[in-house]
């Protein structure tokens, strides 16, 4: 209960230890929550040790099982305390309620004399809140089976039998993924490292049995004569209605229609769940047809987690509404699982709401930053003293300078080039020292490791770091004093690198300048001053230092990035302009690759066994058919269009060459495509893993070392390196593998969901830009052909969507799917990928929670189809 104990009308509450520890044991989510609660000055819980106080320990007895010892000790302190408040004035009568939903330790607690209810009475009884009863969680599994309704699922087979199961084999554990496409079909992912059946297929409502998206679950193989295909049909659930099952059973036959036999893969079904990992879930209230009612169904915005049943008085306020519920269970014979509702989040579509529920539903911390971490931040005014440069060089009489995007808050990077007497370079990267002001372990450092990375979205900044330090005191900004982490190098005019050293220092940057500022000065005629020299020496550097990377086999891939220009009225989006990258954008990322590199090298060599560094794994080759395929359709118009993918470096030369004079586009889309085939790069401990090489970057090792503002990994690489050169000192956790490990495991996860987030975001803001815009007609080029769709991409918007041939309610037209080209041939047109077309984009808002770009493809004309193609790219 959870959801009452935080809601506000809930004060003056003691929580005894014996009831902690069995909360920490249990979850530790909630256990995290009752901790804020106590810890929050205005609602006045506290924490009582009775474990350890002499008038409320007590022994166990002989044959007096834990819990009802347990029991016991709560109902022994429950009196303890009565007595205790006696003692105070008589005018200020406390009386002690004791709240259970534990049948029997409640009997005996009246037996006893004690005032004692369950939650739910006791809530029903506070009468001018009658909203909170919404937020009472259904007690348990199977007594809140729906009266009479028959059974519809298997029983679960307890924990301990489960755990022998997996023992011996019969059942194996996995995490169980739903499918967004289809909600009769889901995967495990075995654990271990069993490599022959690493995913599982389920199908089917009672094979999937109750399962949850990401519940660590078990499954049994069924018998190879029951094995099924991968379905490649899309299946909403759509049912509102509890009695529909043969619906269900009809919708299942579907998924079973003729299937090749080398698509079948191994097969199970869920006989039980080893740990449920439910959150709080966003979406809308699904308000029931009968009159007055108070049982309702609620749609999740995450297509992946099934509808909820939830009772609540306030249906017709909540209509129309974001909202939040929670699971409480799934008894056998309902349908849909028991929750309820949790908090309203305002109104669906406006733009506050919907990006409270993107941070939401991409679990994105992003709560106001507590006391107890802000209590770590300096105390202003903050000053540089003699303790802080110990260990340091001043290096504030360079002239060093920022190149960063317009309007950028949160300055990670400077750099200087001068020459020396010797007739070399000297060139520096100034970094933020921003692990001199977080400190292992403390509250700052736990919650930006929790946060891992700064979320950037169309119009708000998620920061992983409080304020004074992200946009004030770490961040480089000019005619300022600041402590920076400085790499530095003596190169020749080659660029080729004679020495490097590291340094922690305190630079003064001269000059903050945007992308465009940086060009100018380096094209002037006229300017010659300090910087604009050091400016000229580092692009030259840096174009030798990309030919290099480039003639080592390097990627350069395209994505078609698109910025909303905003009112600053409204905040709403008036245009959209696909972001240009200048000569400086790619001098300072040269830069910054090259620091990386060097510094991934020194915290190696010194910290073999535990370096925090970042890798690309090559893909592998079948993930480049399509890649392939798609060129060679294209082949015989163009010349030179052979894309070979044998190594990075054979990859980045035929893209190069694919060029057309006829089609300039050509070479971006093959971009685009190649960087669909990539894999995730990820953070790994070098202790844990021997493949450390960066395949985009073709660098045999590399880390992040360039951004420690907005991200987590760079500050331990911060921490190794001032270790390595004696500049800090080490602690436990550091040289720990394991725990390095498992907090690589944790980032890769956030920086993941930061990129669903912004993408996210971009969607959201696209659907605001075409509201108001009613049918645009533009260019689009195809990138995918599917067996009833082509996915379009429409450059001037970077925007994807898919053109599907079939819709509700019209006539198909005639398919035919060639996978080896690829092509599609509706009626007697044939689409082929890299085709360019013209569509119609509009804004179908039929379902305001998924929202989505609708598509109609105008030219080429379909022949014997005049119903328009639509196109919807699924903006959830």
């Amino acid at each position: 209960q959870i959801d009452i104990l935080e809601d506000p009308v809930i004060t003056n509450v003691i929580v005894l230890q014996t009831v902690l520890q069995e909360v920490r044991n249990r979850s530790a989510p909630v256990y995290k929550r009752i901790r804020d609660l106590i810890q929050n000055p205005e609602k006045h819980f506290y924490s009582f040790t009775n474990e350890h106080h002499r008038e409320t320990y007590i022994e166990q007895k002989r044959g007096e099982s834990s819990n009802d010892r347990n029991d016991r000790a709560i109902r022994v302190a429950v009196k303890w305390y009565n007595e205790h408040l006696k003692k105070i004035e008589d005018e200020e009568k406390i009386q002690v309620i004791f709240l259970t939903n534990d049948r029997t330790n409640k009997e005996k607690a009246l037996e006893e004399g004690i005032t004692a209810y369950t939650c739910e009475e006791y809530v029903k009884s506070l009468t001018a809140n009658p909203e909170l009863v919404d937020r009472l969680a259904c007690v348990s599994d199977e007594g809140k089976e729906i009266e009479g309704g028959k059974i519809i699922f298997p029983e679960h087979i307890p924990l301990s039998k489960l755990q022998q199961g997996i023992k011996s084999g019969i059942y194996l554990q996995g995490t169980y993924r739903a499918s967004r496409e289809n909600y009769l079909e889901a995967t495990v992912w075995v654990h271990g490292d069993a490599e022959e059946n690493k995913e599982i297929i389920v199908q089917g409502l009672k094979h999937l049995n109750r399962a949850i998206h990401e519940d660590i679950v078990a499954v049994e193989l069924l018998a190879k004569g029951e094995w099924v295909a991968p379905s490649s049909v899309v299946l909403q659930d759509d049912g509102q209605n509890e009695e529909d099952i043969e619906n269900e059973e009809e919708k299942e036959n579907i998924l079973k229609t003729s299937v090749n036999k080398d698509m079948l893969r191994p097969t199970g079904r869920v006989v039980g769940i080893i740990k449920r990992n439910w959150r709080p879930y966003c979406g809308m209230l699904s308000k029931s047809q009968i009159k007055e009612a108070r049982r309702h169904l609620f749609t999740p915005a995450d297509r992946r987690i099934p509808r909820i049943r939830i009772e609540t008085r306030q249906a017709d306020t909540l209509e129309g509404q974001r909202i939040i519920v929670a699971i409480d269970g799934w008894p056998r014979n309902s349908r849909y699982p028991n929750g309820h509702f949790v908090k309203n989040l305002g109104s669906a579509g406006d733009k506050e709401t919907e990006t409270e529920v993107l941070l939401l539903e991409h679990d994105v911390p992003h709560q106001a930053f507590s006391q107890a971490v802000l209590s770590f931040l300096p105390k202003m005014p903050w000053s540089i003293t003699e303790e802080d440069m110990k260990h340091r060089e001043d290096l504030r009489h360079l002239n060093v300078c920022s190149v960063d995007p317009p309007g950028c808050t949160d300055i990670d990077d400077a750099l200087h080039c001068r020459e020396m007497e010797s007739g070399n370079l000297e060139v520096g990267v100034h970094i933020a020292d921003v692990s001199h002001f977080i400190r292992p372990g403390n509250a700052l450092d736990e919650e930006s490791v929790k946060r891992g990375t700064t979320v950037y979205l169309c119009e708000k900044r998620i920061d992983m770091v409080p304020e004074l330090l992200s946009s004030n005191l770490c961040s480089l900004r000019s005619n300022v004093d600041r402590l920076a982490f400085s790499c530095i190098w003596e190169m020749n005019h080659k660029a080729e690198i004679l020495k490097t050293r590291f340094t922690k220092s305190i630079i003064n940057s001269k000059a903050s300048l945007t992308y465009a500022e940086a060009q100018m000065r380096i094209d002037s005629a006229t300017m010659n001053d300090a910087i604009t020299t050091s400016l000229r020496g580092l692009n030259r550097l840096a174009k030798i230092l990309k030919k290099k990377r480039i003639d080592n086999g390097a990627l350069t891939l395209a994505s078609p990035e698109v910025r909303f220009h905003m009112d600053s009225e409204t905040h709403d989006p008036i245009d959209l302009q696909t972001k240009e990258l200048k000569e400086t954008n790619s001098m300072v990322e040269e830069f910054m690759l090259l620091a990386n590199i060097s510094v991934a090298q020194k915290i190696y060599d010194e910290f073999p066994e535990f370096a925090l560094l970042r890798k690309h794994p090559a893909p592998p080759p079948s993930n480049y058919d399509i890649l392939v395929k798609s060129a060679k359709s294209k082949a015989s118009f163009y010349h030179n269009l052979e894309i070979k993918t044998d190594s990075a470096k054979a990859l980045a030369e035929s893209l190069d060459k694919a060029e057309s004079p006829t089609f300039p586009y050509l070479n971006t889309l093959l971009r685009i495509l190649a960087t669909r085939c990539m894999m995730q790069a990820v953070y790994f401990c070098s202790g844990m893993d021997n493949d450390f090489h960066h395949y985009g970057l073709a660098s045999p090792i590399y880390t992040h070392f360039t951004s420690p503002i907005r991200r987590y990994a760079d500050i331990i690489v911060h921490r190794l390196l001032a270790v390595a050169i004696g500049a800090d000192s080490t602690y436990p956790e550091l040289t720990d593998k394991h725990k390095l490990a498992e907090m690589c495991k944790n980032l890769n996860y956030r920086h993941k969901m930061a990129q669903y987030a912004q993408r996210a975001s971009v969607a959201f803001h696209t659907q605001l830009f075409f509201k108001t815009k009613g049918v645009v007609n533009e260019d689009a080029y195809i990138l995918f052909v599917r067996k009833n769709a082509v996915v379009v991409l429409i450059p001037k918007y970077g925007l994807e969507g898919t053109v599907f041939f079939e819709e509700k309610d019209k006539p198909t037209p005639k398919l035919e799917y060639n996978s080896e080209v690829p092509s599609l041939t509706v009626e007697d047109t044939t689409l082929c990928v890299f085709d360019k077309v013209k569509v119609n984009i509009m804004l179908d808002d039929s379902n305001i929670q998924h929202q989505k770009m609708r598509m109609v493809l105008v030219e080429p004309k379909i022949l014997g189809n005049d119903m328009p193609a639509s196109l919807s790219a699924e903006a959830s």
